[in-house]
């Protein structure tokens, strides 16, 4: 990271100026985070798990509960809850959580949820997106091996999704955007198509 920021202060220097976008996991190192702190313009975290047995079944990290949570209260106090936009109606600062609901509840959406409420604040900005489909070794053989991976292998249902849809009306959450749950395969690059992977 020191070096990307002595690389961005000689961009900028040379004439770089777009909004800076830091795309995370949120399993960050406070220490990083505090040298961004008048980097980065946006934040992007994914909260993913508020259970640290999924966290580390699921993406093997440990104590990803603790160490998400943190780097997000220090995004949240760098950026505070305003979104700042800019004449084109462009983002130009600001954070935004990303949530991706998980089947059989394995994202722990309503303890993710109730954390941010309480801890940041329900004016902080949220994607909530609906588009979860299993792969790599969920969808082989190693799946009907374990329960815990088998809970994972298969996509969220609508009432699943509509369930935490509910709860940031519940929570008061007053700021973001959640998809259209029918709309999961538009968001699925098609890797098959190696000229355009991302086509619509």
């Amino acid at each position: 990271m020191p070096q990307i920021v002595e690389a961005l202060i000689l961009a900028i220097e040379g004439g770089l100026n777009i909004p800076l976008i830091y795309n995370t996991n949120a399993y960050d190192d406070l220490e990083v985070l505090r040298l961004l702190d008048g980097v980065v313009d946006i934040y992007l975290p994914d909260l993913k798990y508020s259970d640290d047995a999924a966290g580390y079944d699921y993406s093997g990290v440990r104590d990803y509960v603790k160490h998400s949570r943190a780097a997000l209260r220090e995004m949240h106090r760098q950026m505070s809850s305003v979104l700042v936009y800019g004449d084109d109606g462009l983002i130009k600062r600001g954070l935004i959580i990303r949530h991706l609901v998980l089947p059989n509840e394995l994202a722990g959406s309503e303890e993710s949820l109730q954390f941010i409420k309480e801890e940041l604040s329900p004016s902080v900005t949220l994607s909530v997106m609906s588009q979860y489909y299993p792969t790599n070794r969920i969808n082989d053989t190693n799946a009907e091996k374990s329960e815990r991976l088998m809970l994972m292998n298969r996509r969220i249902r609508e009432r699943e999704y509509e369930k935490v849809l509910d709860m940031l009306d519940d929570l008061g959450f007053e700021n973001g955007w959640s998809q259209e749950f029918d709309s999961q395969d538009n968001y699925r690059p098609d890797f098959s198509d190696r000229v355009t992977p991302f086509k619509s």
